[in-house]
């Protein structure tokens, strides 16, 4: 399979998880909610609605999980706030609004031209954020006019000012439209303020230890148990993560749990990964992690001009987490993207 093949393919530029039962146990509640959302706007009424929760916490595949159950009678479109564009005005606007843009012939003259300018697509002065927020409310019903829209905002805690304040401007007023916009956030902040908020916590403790025992091969010591558990905080991505290095002397008590809060421990799962793949491997994962804006094709084009075979992927895609990861570029983890550029910053540095 050549590289252009694999940029091609849904399955490596989608970027939807592919969620186990296992990764989303214990969120009945959280389904029904989003349930709910997506019949709201069957029936014709728009929603909105801010999702936290901490990283790892399971907000991103709770999500892929209620899309993909309702993609065949919405059309969902994603965006994802990216750190290094902070400062770029309307860049993730211009990810949402994108697939959209056939649409703008059909919008106000006003509204048409200030979409048009933030776009760069024609020359002018900085328009008036008012007109681009209508432009942008206006551009999302003409599109939910032939068939009901689901937007996904990921990573918003990154969203640059401009980008923040139109998509939530078109939240607020959504109302007889067929369209749901829902927000991801770490830490909603207060340009969110208005929206209803619904913050994603860890797994209860019941479904925290069914994770657990699915995941461990040993027998864990009891207070081994307790400690593991009070150390994740119900985090699924800590669990998932760190289970990986629960050694048979670790489960027994033999050996000492470190403890460490969930996000080092995670970030040294990563790093622990990174160094065991091939060089080639290595070398990839370093691209993708050089990439702010998450764009799998680009990845995959960069590691073509740098020599990186397709098979390069295939060391990881032996195991479905570690494929993901490789896969999943458009949602960078912060612990993966970190480790893979300082596993290989040490082998240039020849430590």
């Amino acid at each position: 399979m050549s590289l252009d093949s694999l940029a091609e393919s849904d399955d490596w530029v989608s970027g939807r998880l592919i969620s186990s039962p296992r990764e989303l146990c214990g969120r009945p509640r959280e389904y029904a909610l989003l349930d709910g959302l997506f019949e709201d706007v069957r029936s014709g009424r728009g929603a909105a609605m801010v999702v936290g929760g901490e990283a790892g916490v399971g907000k991103t595949a709770l999500l892929n999980h209620a899309v993909r159950s309702a993609a065949r009678d919405f059309r969902v479109v994603r965006a994802a706030g990216v750190q290094s564009e902070m400062e770029l005005g309307f860049a993730a606007l211009h990810q949402l609004c994108g697939p959209f843009l056939p649409y703008v012939d059909r919008l106000p003259a006003p509204q048409r031209d200030a979409l048009e300018t933030v776009f760069g697509l024609r020359t002018g002065s900085a328009p008036d954020r008012l007109l681009v927020g209508l432009a942008v409310l206006g551009l999302l019903s003409r599109a939910a006019g032939e068939c009901p829209l689901v937007c996904v905002v990921d990573d918003a805690q990154w969203l640059d000012e401009a980008s923040a304040q139109s998509l939530v401007f078109a939240a607020r007023r959504l109302r007889t439209e067929p369209i749901l916009i829902v927000f991801v956030a770490r830490e909603p902040g207060p340009e969110f303020h208005g929206l209803p908020v619904f913050v994603v916590g860890g797994l209860r403790d019941a479904d925290a230890r069914e994770l657990l025992s699915s995941l461990v091969r040993w027998p864990m010591d009891g207070q081994v148990r307790e400690r593991f558990l009070a150390e994740v905080r119900g985090n699924p991505l800590a669990l998932l993560e760190l289970s990986r290095g629960l050694t048979a002397e670790l489960a027994s008590g033999y050996q000492t749990l470190d403890v460490l809060p969930p996000s080092s421990q995670i970030e040294r799962s990563f790093h622990r990964r990174v160094e065991c793949l091939p060089e080639q491997s290595r070398r990839l994962l370093l691209t993708a992690a050089a990439d702010p804006a998450g764009d799998p094709a680009l990845v995959w084009r960069a590691a073509t001009r740098l020599g990186i075979p397709a098979d390069a992927a295939m060391p990881a895609a032996e195991d479905r987490r570690d494929r993901y990861q490789l896969r999943r570029c458009d949602e960078p983890c912060p612990a993966g993207r970190r480790s893979a550029i300082r596993g290989s910053d040490r082998r240039v540095s020849g430590e």
